[in-house]
């Protein structure tokens, strides 16, 4: 009995942390919103990334632009990186995104 407790628990914390990362983006077809670069992050990146894209669990975004190009962005948000799966944003969103987080130097 504690047993099965114990796998239903673990499953359950495994299904709620992985559904966590780039929640709140339920519109999963739409790739050119009227929404800003920022509001596109809050919904798809915070909350991995923080809303001030450093306090989140995965890398830091607030020196991004210093490291990578708005093109190199886009292609992480597109294809994703490391444990980043791809696919959040796509399509103009991405680029709008990417051009957004390519300023933060």
């Amino acid at each position: 009995m504690k047993k099965t407790f114990l796998v239903v628990f673990i499953g359950a914390l495994l299904v709620l942390t992985l559904g966590a990362c780039g929640g709140g983006n339920n519109n999963s077809d739409v790739h050119d919103s009227e929404l800003s670069a920022e509001q596109l992050y809050g919904q798809s990146c915070a909350s991995c990334h923080g809303m001030d894209l450093r306090e989140g669990y995965a890398p830091d975004l607030d020196k991004i632009g210093s490291k990578y190009s708005s093109e190199e962005i886009e292609e992480i948000i597109l294809n994703g990186k490391g444990s980043m799966p791809k696919g959040f944003l796509k399509g103009k969103d991405a680029k709008k995104v990417a051009d957004w987080l390519a300023t933060h130097k």
